[in-house]
């Protein structure tokens, strides 16, 4: 065996014991994350708040996310990604207990946005350490199976108040806890974290919008199509006459789809190209969009909405592997900031944009205002690729 064939195979080992314990981390804080959207708003619909109220106080969450993430890299130079993800962690915590002893909706209104704040960084910096630890030759399925996992944290988040219900202070401890057991997580695997990557000039997040604004935009596409699925899948299915129990059960068939396929598109993407799995997502979401009216009330519609839920948050993984591709240092760093910034404008412009449409237009404005942003993605996709 050549020195060269070794050094290979040492750049391609996995360090399994810090990527378990990122993965472990960002997970659990998914989970306490996916826990308090349905719980607030279970709260607040008892309290008698209005919708609009409602969606407005869930969306300073997402609010927190854009306006934290310009300040993560300078956060993450002088701070350092360990201590920055611990503290994090406990500033979750301390908001949600906040929150489950305010029980007010206009108090909640500055404490989802610190929540949404202090949640941001723990992301962005399990991000960047996984794309830093990840060999290239395997950083599709890493990234496939973190998105995978971080799903699925979000899913089980509703299903833990099945558990304990949504009334007093059981919801909310659990959430606690989980916040503070990310800390503990890192806190144990800090030995095994890479650091944080400081090669090249510092890059600031507005500066990283000029150097890859398609990959930003395929971003915003994911959070988009995402939000606007979870939040007006269930109008589009009544307006048809389906029962609320087979709405739930295809929204819970496409988050499904999301989780469980994003490792294969890893997996395709390792063999074929980020690229070109890109382009497949974005084609194969824009067929489920011209699809959707004729076969919504045939059995079709259930593996489509679980194919569909994969490759349209698979966007978002091929987005992240392509960044772990383009970028090292500062700038990865920055990036990832970026991305969540755009998906935080995705998920707060996505829902009300396409609301209005269905309210002009009736209830195809759902499938139509998906088609058109997929139909976008695809053509600035595919004007990148010729010019390349």
């Amino acid at each position: 065996m050549t020195a060269e064939s070794t050094t290979s195979q040492r750049e391609d080992r996995i360090p399994r014991a810090a990527m378990a314990g990122i993965i472990a981390t960002v997970t659990v804080f998914a989970l306490a994350q996916g826990l308090t959207y349905p719980l607030l708003s279970f709260v607040l619909e008892r309290q008698g708040t209005s919708p609009g109220l409602i969606g407005l106080s869930a969306a300073m969450t997402p609010l927190g996310f854009i306006v934290s993430a310009p300040f993560i890299p300078a956060l993450v130079r002088r701070v350092g990604g360990a201590r920055l993800a611990i503290l994090c962690s406990v500033l979750a915590a301390l908001s949600l207990i906040a929150i489950g002893w305010t029980q007010e909706v206009w108090a909640w209104m500055p404490l989802r946005f610190l929540l949404g704040f202090f949640a941001n960084p723990l992301y962005v910096i399990s991000e960047t350490w996984l794309l830093t630890i990840a060999p290239a030759p395997r950083r599709g399925r890493i990234m496939g199976l973190y998105s995978s996992v971080v799903s699925g944290g979000f899913a089980l988040g509703p299903l833990s108040l099945g558990l304990v219900g949504t009334e007093d202070w059981p919801p909310f401890v659990i959430g606690v806890v989980a916040f503070l057991l990310c800390g503990l997580i890192v806190l144990a695997v800090v030995p095994r974290l890479p650091d944080m990557p400081q090669e090249g000039e510092a890059t600031s997040v507005g500066g990283f919008f000029a150097l890859a604004p398609l990959l930003l935009f395929s971003v915003f596409a994911a959070a988009a199509f995402e939000q606007i699925m979870l939040s007006l899948f269930a109008v589009y299915g009544a307006a048809l006459g389906s029962a609320e129990e087979r709405i739930a059960s295809l929204i819970t068939c496409f988050i499904a789809g999301n989780a469980m396929l994003q490792i294969l598109l890893g997996r395709v993407a390792e063999r074929f190209g980020s690229t070109p799995t890109l382009l497949f997502c974005a084609l194969a979401s824009l067929a489920g969009c011209l699809l959707l009216p004729s076969i919504f009330n045939s059995w079709l519609i259930w593996p489509l909405v679980f194919v569909w839920g994969g490759v349209s948050f698979g966007i978002y993984t091929l987005s992240l592997i392509q960044l772990g591709e383009r970028f090292t240092g500062q700038a990865l760093i920055a990036g990832n900031a970026a991305f969540a910034v755009v998906w935080g404008i995705g998920g707060i412009v996505g829902s009300p944009s396409t609301g209005l449409t269905m309210q002009l237009i009736g209830h195809q404005g759902l499938p139509l205002s998906l088609g058109l942003q997929c139909c976008v993605l695809l053509v600035f996709l595919l004007g990148e690729k010729r010019r390349g």
